[in-house]
C-alpha cells in the first residue's frame, strides 16, 4: 500500500486550497484586502460588531492569526475595534466605511476566482463538485465535532 500523492484527496484538497489563495489573492491585492481577510470581511458583512471570540468561532484560524490579520485590517483602515459595552476585556469589531465599499468588488473578485478554476466545467459538474465537496466537510466535523462551522 504506496502513497499516491494524485489519488490522495487529502493532499489534491490542499493543493485546491493553495491554488484558490492565490487566485483570490492576485484579485484582491489591487482592491486593497488579502485572500486571509476575505473570510473575516464576510463575517462582518453578514453581523458587524462581533467580538474577536466570536469571529474565532466563525472563521476556522488560530487565535494568533485572527489576532494579527485583525491589527493589518485595522492598520489598513478596512475594521475599527470599540469596546465591548458589558465586558471590559473585549473589543467589538466593525468595518469601516472602506471595509463596508469593498464588498461587492471583493464577492466579484472571489467569483471571478472560483470561474478561473472551474473554467471549461459544465454547470452541473460544478453543482456535483460542491456537493461532493460539502459532504466531504460534513464527515470532517462528524470526525471532529470540535471543527468551526459545523
Amino acid at each position: 500500500m504506496g502513497f499516491h500523492r494524485k489519488q490522495s484527496p487529502s493532499h489534491l484538497v490542499s493543493q485546491l486550497a493553495k491554488e484558490f489563495a492565490r487566485a483570490l489573492q492576485a484579485r484582491a491585492s489591487g482592491l486593497g484586502f488579502s485572500a486571509g481577510q476575505f473570510p473575516i470581511l464576510v463575517e462582518l458583512w453578514e453581523e458587524d460588531g462581533l467580538t474577536q471570540k466570536q469571529l474565532l468561532e466563525r472563521v476556522d484560524v488560530e487565535q494568533a492569526t485572527m489576532a494579527n490579520t485583525l491589527s493589518r485590517m485595522e492598520r489598513d483602515g478596512l475594521i475599527e475595534r470599540r469596546p465591548h459595552p458589558n465586558d471590559r476585556r473585549a473589543q467589538l469589531v466593525f468595518l469601516t466605511p472602506k471595509g463596508k465599499e469593498l464588498r461587492d468588488a471583493a464577492i466579484s473578485a472571489v467569483c471571478d476566482a472560483d470561474d478561473a478554476l472551474l473554467q471549461g466545467f459544465k454547470r452541473f459538474e460544478k453543482e456535483l463538485l460542491l456537493e461532493f465537496i460539502r459532504r466531504v466537510l460534513e464527515n470532517a466535523r462528524a470526525q471532529n465535532p470540535a471543527t468551526p462551522g459545523s
